[in-house]
């Protein structure tokens, strides 16, 4: 079922997926990649590039996330653990400590901190797309 699903959407199916792995709620992007790489017509490239578009935009979803909170919470407010850890690394690197957005559970956090903080957004944005990539793209090359 999931083969037929993953092959029916194919890159569509892996950017929905991507983006919907870097909000704030689980997915499996990579798996999606790894089959389409293995198993899919389309370039490792495109796929790379899809992957990486996708997860960027979702982590831009929750960065915003974080910036229309932060009109009604200030962020020393917030001592949620995670958010707390995520805060520290945000004040400490600013936009650099997104290249590490790609991470389980505190990457999600790290974009809501600096949508929080309200960083630069492109520059935000270039970090966290370069951590995407070169995540991707490590996965890509291991299965080469």
């Amino acid at each position: 079922m999931i083969d037929s699903l993953v092959e029916a959407y194919g890159a569509l199916g892996l950017f929905v997926s991507a983006f919907i792995s870097s909000t704030l709620a689980p997915g499996g992007s990579e798996a999606i990649l790894a089959y389409l790489l293995l198993n899919g017509d389309d370039t490792p490239l495109y796929l790379v590039l899809v992957a990486t578009a996708g997860n960027s935009l979702g982590a831009l979803t929750t960065y915003y996330l974080g910036y229309i909170a932060s009109s009604k919470y200030p962020p020393d407010g917030i001592n949620k653990k995670y958010f707390a850890k995520a805060n520290i690394y945000i004040q400490r690197f600013g936009s650099v400590a997104l290249l590490f957005s790609w991470l389980p559970v505190i990457g999600d956090v790290l974009c809501l901190a600096a949508g929080w903080v309200r960083l630069n957004v492109i520059k935000s944005m270039c970090f966290i797309s370069l951590g995407k990539l070169a995540r991707y793209s490590l996965i890509s090359l291991m299965l080469s």
